[in-house]
């Protein structure tokens, strides 16, 4: 954990001009290597692996470039899925995104959005 913030805070100083996004690893064993696809502004940027842990979640995280404006379109394909969230730039510079298996055993990616970084106790 403490990795993570520091590396939060390394390309928080030197990439002021980008997001910053965690992606949580589940600990749910069904998640395991599932296959994300990020989209910024509808153009895929990258593609993530999820690999399920047994203790803590821990994070792996990107960097999103920035348009002038600071507003995007923030895409998550997950399978047949895709989950779309509005960024704006300073307000939400800091994104985590997480993935959950309901019940009904659909995929749910949930996003948590702030402009400082994030902290757990």
């Amino acid at each position: 954990m403490k990795k993570f913030f520091l590396l939060l805070m390394v390309l928080c100083f030197f990439g002021c001009k980008k997001y910053v996004v965690a992606f949580e690893q589940p600990t749910n064993n069904k998640l395991d290597n599932l296959k994300l696809e990020i989209l910024l502004d509808k153009s895929k940027v990258q593609e993530i692996n999820l690999k399920a842990t047994n203790a803590l979640p821990t994070y792996q995280t990107a960097e999103l470039a920035i348009s002038d404006e600071g507003k995007h379109l923030l895409q998550i394909k997950a399978k047949d899925t895709t989950f779309s969230y509005h960024i704006n730039y300073p307000e939400e510079k800091f994104i985590m995104v997480t993935a959950h298996l309901k019940q009904n055993g659909k995929i749910h990616i949930g996003i948590l959005k702030q402009a400082y970084q994030f902290t757990f106790h």
